[in-house]
């Protein structure tokens, strides 16, 4: 199938509002690139090209990306995009791109600068079709993530992944809400979770899930379910993990409290730090005391405790 990819590049503070419109729009996924993220990354893996200023400005603007099949509903949905985002009023307004894809080049595209990734003391992401040469102790997720978005490389991603090998502990049962790629998932069977559920409203994602877990060999402790966030999911977790956005995090909040164990712990991430404060305060309403929070570039993760029912 072809694809036409949106790319609108914005203002870190408007991130979350014009992904949260595609969010609307029931696009295939949204991403968030942030420039200063790709030049570090791009630096780390190809010293030789990247490793010099002046590549990548760390003050450009993060491009929030979407996908929209190519059908005959193409221009509608394109005209209403358009429409809403003006209707948003940005000031300055964001700059917006359109190209088409089809699935060849999508995959094609991954491979020219996905590369394997260390994302914690013991957790490495790398993709399928990349050698590692596994270290003592390393918990290798392999990982193509097609168009399902979560390749573990995201600020956002790398928080989550951090804070798992943290909070993780050997048998106990993982909610993975907004699961995309299924990478956390994934990474929570492997650090030792006895059951982990993988949610996502999107049936593309669900069906990349499906394949990453057969992938990583963890389809006995990871069950992928299409839904929208703990609608279909019955029983309590020990721990919730969601890397989405700050607006659906907030509304989503006393659910997921009311999912937890007494105890139980919450991580959130996918949060621009403007729109920190308010997770926060919403976490806390619901009754999860914050026990941790990490910070990097513009994005901030939580870490949140139920502290009674």
């Amino acid at each position: 199938m072809d694809w036409v990819e949106i790319t609108v590049c914005t203002l870190p503070g408007t991130v979350e509002v014009v992904a949260e419109l595609f969010e609307e729009m029931k696009t295939g996924g949204v991403i968030i690139e942030d420039p200063a993220v790709i030049l570090r990354y791009a630096a780390e893996t190809h010293p030789d090209e990247w490793g010099v200023p002046g590549k990548v400005s760390e003050h450009d603007w993060p491009l929030v990306k979407s996908y929209l099949p190519v059908d005959p509903d193409l221009d509608r949905r394109l005209s209403d995009f358009y429409q809403a985002l003006e209707r948003l009023a940005l000031s300055p307004a964001p700059q917006v791109s359109i190209r088409r894809v089809v699935d060849e080049d999508w995959a094609n595209a991954w491979r020219a600068y996905y590369k394997p990734v260390r994302a914690g003391q013991r957790l490495v992401v790398k993709p399928s079709w990349e050698e590692w040469s596994r270290e003592e102790g390393d918990l290798v997720i392999e990982m193509d993530p097609g168009m399902a978005f979560g390749c573990g490389t995201h600020t956002t991603t790398l928080l989550c992944l951090r804070l798992l090998e943290v909070y993780v502990r050997s048998g106990i049962t993982v909610y993975d809400v907004g699961t995309g790629s299924g990478i956390l998932a994934v990474a929570a069977a492997k650090l030792g979770a006895g059951r982990v559920i993988a949610v996502d409203l999107d049936d593309l994602a669900c069906r990349v899930a499906v394949e990453n877990v057969i992938r990583n060999k963890v389809t006995g402790i990871v069950k992928v379910v299409h839904g929208n966030l703990l609608d279909l999911v019955e029983g309590r977790a020990d721990l919730m993990v969601s890397n989405i956005i700050a607006s659906v995090i907030i509304n989503f909040t006393p659910a997921a409290s009311r999912a937890l164990v007494p105890g139980g712990i919450f991580i959130a991430s996918g949060i621009i730090r403007d729109h920190a404060l308010k997770v926060r305060d919403a976490m806390e309403a619901a009754g999860l005391a914050i026990r941790e929070q990490l910070s990097e570039g513009h994005w901030v993760a939580f870490v949140g405790e139920k502290i009674s029912e």
